[in-house]
């Protein structure tokens, strides 16, 4: 930058005889090009500071860049001997932008998302879906629903770049780091753009061991005497259950969980042990329920629905790579895969008969063990 600022002085004062002397021109040339390499950032340079301005450190944005920790450093380094300025500063436990850092990452993935955009746009014009696609799902959901459709997406266009990242609870992650976000159960922000996918009922239900050594409760409030597990996740409260009825005022339970999991998959296979009755969704159990693997209970009292949803990004909604992937969701749930088996659910609270019967059967033989063993009312 002083080199640029002697320029400039230098030229006040040379004489108008000196600008036309070939030399000192082939002089102001090499000036020029140097100036221009010394302040030009390229879409790779955003691409790069990108990566690591979101990168808990440099170890991290190497990973991820595919290069060593030291490449980054380098790298780094050269970037902000051209631009003049500190981008980042790095302590013992993480990076911190700089206010110049801040705005270089803002802008430069403004920039790069417009750059991204008119490609796309180009793209379109000849029939090709391009670009890079990032869906974030829940685990399991995501495992069985959503990377097959992805599968297909791939299928019908080779030329896009894809990425599923599964969490627990995605709908948690900042919204810019998702173009598409399956979410299963309710929501509290109503400002995002959302595409109902398919329906999903929440269920109650335990082993039939569970129920033989136990019985089965008559109503929500029996359910205080019961070993019940839980899937903690996000800040939800997972100990206040919910049920309402059609004839009866709705009820609000507190139960005290013998058994907690943050993960949905031990929740089931604790279940599935006959170790405790639990709550888990239509769409993961349908199936169990059907081969007599678990029993629903309680079928006249409802929880709250969990209907699968997808949630677009500030920018997904506007690319075509967005469209085709919602097109293919929604083919995916059309029949719903979960309702295709004959349970009988679906038809709540008509599934009565169906939970009643399956209950029966399993608790039949142990009717007479005992008063903890009930039949269910008829």
């Amino acid at each position: 930058m002083w080199a640029a600022i002697i320029a400039v002085w230098g030229l006040s004062v040379i004489s108008i005889r000196t600008l036309t002397d070939p030399s000192f021109r082939r002089y102001l040339t090499a000036l020029q090009a140097g100036l221009s390499w010394n302040f030009m950032i390229t879409s790779h340079d955003l691409a790069f500071f990108g990566i690591v301005s979101a990168a808990p450190s440099l170890a991290a944005a190497a990973r991820t860049l595919d290069v060593t920790p030291p490449a980054v450093t380098q790298r780094l380094r050269q970037l902000e001997q051209r631009l003049g300025v500190r981008l980042l500063e790095r302590t013992s436990r993480r990076l911190h932008l700089t206010a110049e850092g801040q705005l270089l990452a803002r802008r430069g993935a403004e920039i790069l998302a417009e750059m991204e955009k008119i490609t796309e746009e180009l793209a379109e014009r000849r029939g090709v879906v391009t670009g890079h696609l990032r869906v974030a799902a829940p685990f399991g959901f995501g495992r069985r629903h959503v990377a097959p459709a992805m599968a297909t997406l791939r299928e019908r266009h080779p030329e896009l770049k894809l990425t599923l990242s599964l969490f627990e609870d995605p709908v948690s992650l900042r919204s810019d780091a998702w173009d598409v976000l399956i979410h299963v159960g309710p929501l509290t922000d109503s400002t995002l753009t959302l595409h109902r996918l398919a329906p999903n009922r929440r269920i109650l239900c335990a082993a039939p061991s569970y129920l033989e050594r136990h019985g089965a409760p008559d109503r929500p409030e029996d359910l205080r005497r019961h070993a019940c597990a839980v899937i903690r996740e996000d800040q939800a409260d997972v100990t206040l259950w919910r049920f309402s009825h059609e004839e009866e005022p709705p009820i609000t339970l507190r139960i005290q969980p013998a058994m907690s999991s943050n993960d949905g998959t031990v929740i089931k296979q604790w279940g599935l042990a006959g170790l405790g009755i639990i709550i888990r969704s239509e769409w993961d159990i349908a199936e169990d329920l059907h081969q007599g693997r678990l029993v629903p209970l309680l079928p006249r009292w409802g929880l709250p629905v969990a209907d699968v949803v997808a949630l677009l990004g500030a920018r997904g909604g506007r690319v075509a790579r967005t469209a085709r992937f919602l097109e293919i969701l929604k083919q995916t749930f059309q029949p719903v895969p979960w309702r295709d088996v004959p349970s009988g659910l679906h038809d709540a609270p008509a599934g009565r008969s169906m939970a009643t019967r399956t209950r029966s059967r399993h608790l039949g033989a142990a009717a007479a063990t005992g008063p903890s063993s009930r039949r269910l009312p008829r």
